[in-house]
């Protein structure tokens, strides 16, 4: 599909999107289970969206091309540990691009205008969470500046 960037649009998302960001949580969801053992079956809200709407402290941003909905991700102010050097930073999540928009640069703008949110904020500090063996993700994360902090590990002890 040839994408025209004069149909595409970033926005915030507004209470009428909620159910179509609740189509695009779950299907987060679903492509997390493969390298998640320990999510539960079913349905899984990771967020209240209605209130990460609502939140002063948190921008969900949605893309649109022609009017249709196919990307969403917020950037919410979180304080940073005592031991850092900032106070605050940016947190990004809930990042989907519609499967069929995918590589077509629409990651890369929705990043980049939740990325001018958070500077207006007056916040440099920027972070999000990814799968480590989500490589599709990383590598896309990395397009845009990320870098590799932290490995969260885990064991099955039963």
């Amino acid at each position: 599909m040839e994408i025209n960037k004069i149909d595409i649009s970033t926005r915030y998302a507004t209470h009428a999107d909620l159910p179509k960001l609740g189509k695009f949580l779950q299907m987060l969801v679903e492509a997390e289970r493969p390298f998640n053992p320990t999510l539960k079956d079913g349905e899984i809200f990771y967020y209240d969206l209605k209130t990460l709407i609502e939140d002063e402290q948190t921008a969900i941003l949605v893309i649109e091309f022609n009017a249709e909905i196919v990307g969403c991700g917020y950037a919410q102010i979180r304080s940073a540990k005592a031991y850092e050097r900032h106070e605050l930073f940016g947190y990004l999540g809930f990042m989907f691009v519609s499967p069929e928009f995918r590589g077509k640069g629409i990651n890369k703008l929705l990043i980049n205008d939740l990325k001018q949110w958070v500077l207006s904020k007056g916040i440099t500090e920027l972070r999000l969470d990814v799968y480590h063996d989500n490589d599709a993700a990383v590598k896309a994360y990395e397009k845009v500046g990320f870098k590799k902090l932290l490995t969260t590990m885990r064991c099955d002890i039963s």
